[in-house]
């Protein structure tokens, strides 16, 4: 701390000046309180040691000049003539604490050090308080949709789909790669519907048998299986009223594909047992991995629940195709750790940038919060990111590795296109953007290597007439 010592005996001064300076602090002296005023209106300090009884103005004078004009500054008042009044005198004035003279060097170390700690702390919440209300003011900004982050241009279509759909009753079929967010952009989308009111219900298709799994949707009657000691409704039931995420909706088997058919178009379904028609007031929310179109040309997924399924798809993009979101994520994901972005450094801050995240945003807050662990309360460098690497060899620009026995550029051009259609939702006239054809290359392409062609949809339709303009230059009548 820098510490200005008022006393009118210069050798007590001195003694108090070279100990202070040895255990590390900034040390000024003044021999009078006039010239301990002059110097506090010159320079700021963090603590005034000063005697009481001296030539006016004297130590109380000095607490209380103190206490008025610089607040920030604290006060522990020397006296060899204590008193029970004098010290209540100085408490009440604001006093940071009272010695008695003649008192022993480690006694003053306890309170300094004390009074050290206590400011630092007070210095650490403060800046946390600023940097974190300025982390939520520049995350506020980029909060396009119910608390989903991001700003990169694939993230600004999604908050746009997800903002447009949320408002009407259409079945959305979220589509991305595991821990890209597609449960929470699920419940954003519940939470801006008008349905917010009611149940948002959660279901992971792949995480149950296919007996358990039809229990679990529909209800079970007493006695419709072993174990069904007591009737139970299912999640059909309980969301109505309001929304059902079918979560890995891929995993789902070809038999409760049929009946989960039925309840789209019916809006009605049987219990397990039952023999009476339920009807639940549902809106269905799908998620998925997997390359639901792959899955149909197999013969693995109903081609018409894929069509009752796939009214509107949003297509979530991986990490690594949304780089500048990391920063952002980084940032949020620190602050709800209770830390502030200035407590991870700079190396450490490139370590995630160039990073390709297989697990996406889930392995990204993991990372953090191992990293916050392992630091123990201090600041966050790259040695707390033990998995990350500074650099990935023979790595491109855009994330692609050449491994060591090599790679065929059929393949790889078979990978960009498959990965373009899932970005863009199966629109073709929008990958084909994405990868720098034309339409009809695309189509030559995908022929080539085999992919699916799939159905056009209207938006499909709508662009190859816009492109069939352009390309004769002409306009359509």
């Amino acid at each position: 701390m820098k510490i200005l010592i008022v006393d009118d005996e210069h050798k007590m001064g001195v003694i108090l000046g070279g100990a202070l300076k040895d255990w590390g602090h900034d040390i000024t002296t003044a021999t009078g309180g006039r010239e301990a005023l002059e110097l506090l209106e010159k320079s700021r300090f963090d603590l005034v040691l000063t005697d009481l009884k001296m030539a006016p103005p004297d130590g109380l004078s000095i607490l209380e000049d103190v206490r008025r004009k610089w607040p920030a500054t604290e006060v522990i008042l020397m006296t060899a003539y204590a008193s029970a009044q004098t010290a209540v005198t100085a408490m009440q004035l604001g006093a940071r604490d009272y010695l008695i003279k003649p008192f022993e060097l480690d006694e003053l170390r306890l309170r300094v050090d004390a009074l050290a700690r206590s400011r630092q702390l007070t210095d650490q919440v403060h800046r946390l308080k600023t940097e974190n209300a300025l982390l939520s003011a520049r995350v506020q900004e980029q909060l396009h949709f119910n608390g989903l982050i991001g700003k990169s241009p694939g993230m600004k279509e999604v908050f746009e789909l997800a903002e447009a759909v949320a408002h009407t009753d259409s079945t959305v079929l979220i589509r991305g790669e595991t821990g890209t967010g597609k449960g929470l952009l699920a419940r954003a989308i519940h939470d801006d519907s008008p349905r917010s009111a009611g149940p948002f219900i959660k279901i992971n298709c792949g995480a149950l048998p296919e007996n358990l799994l039809e229990s679990e949707l529909f209800g079970h009657e007493k006695g419709a299986f072993t174990g069904a000691v007591m009737k139970r409704q299912g999640r059909f039931m309980a969301a109505d009223g309001g929304s059902l995420l079918l979560d890995e909706i891929g995993e789902m088997s070809l038999p409760l594909q049929v009946k989960l058919l039925q309840v789209i178009e019916e809006k009605t379904f049987l219990p397990v047992g039952g023999d009476q028609p339920v009807t639940a007031n549902v809106r269905i929310l799908a998620a998925t991995h997997r390359d639901l179109e792959a899955m149909v040309t197999a013969g693995d997924f109903r081609q018409d629940l894929f069509f009752r399924l796939n009214v509107f798809p949003i297509v979530l993009p991986p990490l690594r195709a949304r780089r500048s979101d990391i920063t952002l994520l980084v940032d949020d994901s620190l602050v709800r750790l209770g830390r502030g972005p200035a407590d991870l450094d700079q190396e450490a801050r490139r370590l995630l940038m160039d990073y390709d995240y297989p697990g996406n945003v889930r392995e990204l807050e993991n990372l953090v919060e191992r990293a916050d662990i392992l630091s123990r309360g201090g600041r966050i460098g790259a040695e707390h990111f033990p998995g990350l690497s500074p650099g990935r060899p023979g790595a491109t620009r855009f994330g692609i590795e050449l491994p060591e026995e090599g790679l065929s550029l059929e393949d790889l051009e078979k990978e960009i296109i498959t990965l373009a259609l899932s970005r863009t939702g199966g629109n073709k006239s929008r990958a084909a953007r994405l990868v720098g054809l034309t339409r009809r290359t695309l189509y030559s392409r995908m022929e080539k290597h085999g992919i699916p062609l799939g159905p056009s949809g209207a938006g499909d339709l709508d662009d190859a007439a816009s492109e069939s303009d352009s390309e004769s230059g002409g306009s359509a009548t």
